[in-house]
C-alpha cells in the first residue's frame, strides 16, 4: 500500500527515545492534561528481552506502550517516528462518522479500516468538506485524543491539506491517541471494525488473541526501502493495553518488515500477564 495522497514531511512529533540507544524509557504522567512528562529508565523483563531481540534483528524497530485511559507510556527501540500510512485512516474514519453517520459512510469505513481501501478513505475526506476543512475536521480528533503538545519545544501530530496518508506520526503520540480512541464519541464503531482486519493484514499485532488493531506501509520516495506499522488495543485482565509498533527492514522488503512486526507482537504476547491495562474514565 503506498499513501493515500502525496507524502508531506509535517512538524516532527514528540518522542522518549533517542535513535542507537535501545534502553526503553518510561513517560511518567504529572497529573496535567496531555503533560509530556518525564523520561526515566524502566528496567524489567520486557525491557531486557526487547533490548536481546532488537540486537538480534535485521532492521529498525520500535514499540510503545500506555494503559487505555492514560497513566504510564514505555517506548523501545530505535524507530521513533515517520509517515502514519494508513493508520490515519483510524481518526478519519472516527472524524467522517461523527460528520455523517449514514449508511454510505459506514461503509466506506468498513473498506477503509478491514481491508485498507484507498479510495473509500479519499471519500471519507472528501465527505468531510474541501481539504482544510477536512485537515481541520480530523485535527479535531487526534487532539482529542491527546495528541497534543505542552511545554517549551513540544510538538504534536499536524495535518495539512496536501497530505494525510503521509503525516508525520511518532509512536509515542500515537500510541497516547490509541490509549484514548475507545473513550471517544462514536469510537465504538471504528474500534470493532480494527477487529475484523482482513487476514490478509493479520501480521504484527493480528497475531495476538481479540486485538483491535490498524497497518499502515509504504515506500520511502527517495530508497524505495518499506516502513510498517500498527498500533491498536489489546484485551488484559485489568483492561485495554494500546499499543504501536513500527519497523524498516535492512533489506526494504515488504515482507521482511512484516516478519518483524511479527517478532515484536510474540515477544510482546510472552510479557501480557505482566503488563497493565486500562479503562476510560468515568
Amino acid at each position: 500500500m503506498t499513501t493515500l495522497v502525496a507524502a508531506t514531511a509535517l512538524s516532527p512529533a514528540c518522542t522518549t527515545t533517542t535513535p542507537g540507544v535501545s534502553t526503553p524509557t518510561v513517560e511518567v504522567d504529572s497529573g496535567e492534561p496531555w503533560h509530556p512528562g518525564i523520561a526515566i529508565v524502566m528496567p524489567d523483563s520486557l525491557a531486557v528481552e526487547f533490548t536481546q531481540l532488537q540486537g538480534k534483528l535485521p532492521g529498525q524497530v520500535g514499540m510503545a506502550l500506555m494503559p487505555v485511559g492514560g497513566g504510564r507510556m514505555t517506548v523501545f527501540g530505535d524507530w521513533t517516528t515517520g509517515s502514519a500510512w494508513s493508520t490515519i485512516k483510524i481518526p478519519l474514519a472516527v472524524a467522517a462518522l461523527r460528520h455523517d453517520s449514514g449508511q454510505s459512510i459506514f461503509e466506506m469505513v468498513r473498506a477503509a479500516i478491514t481491508v485498507s481501501d484507498n479510495d473509500a478513505a479519499e471519500g471519507l475526506w472528501e465527505s468531510l468538506g474541501d481539504a482544510p476543512e477536512a485537515a481541520d475536521a480530523v485535527q479535531q480528533i487526534l487532539l482529542e485524543a491527546g495528541d497534543a503538545g505542552t511545554g517549551k519545544g513540544a510538538t504534536r501530530t499536524e495535518l495539512d491539506d496536501t497530505a494525510f496518508g503521509g503525516t508525520e506520526w511518532s509512536l509515542a503520540n500515537q500510541v497516547r491517541f490509541a490509549s484514548r480512541l475507545p473513550c471517544l464519541p462514536q469510537a465504538e464503531v471504528v474500534t470493532t471494525l480494527m477487529g475484523e482486519i482482513t487476514e490478509e493484514q493479520g501480521w504484527g499485532l493480528g497475531l495476538l488473541d481479540d486485538s483491535e488493531f490498524k497497518g499502515g506501509w509504504g515506500p520511502d520516495d527517495d530508497t524505495g526501502i518499506y516502513t510498517v506499522r500498527q498500533f491498536g488495543l489489546i484485551p488484559l485482565g485489568s483492561g485495554q493495553l494500546a499499543v504501536a509498533i513500527a519497523a524498516q527492514a535492512d533489506s526494504g522488503l515488504f515482507e521482511d518488515t512484516t516478519a518483524l512486526l511479527d517478532n515484536l507482537a510474540l515477544l510482546l504476547q510472552r510479557h501480557l500477564g505482566h503488563l497493565r491495562g486500562g479503562v476510560c474514565p468515568g
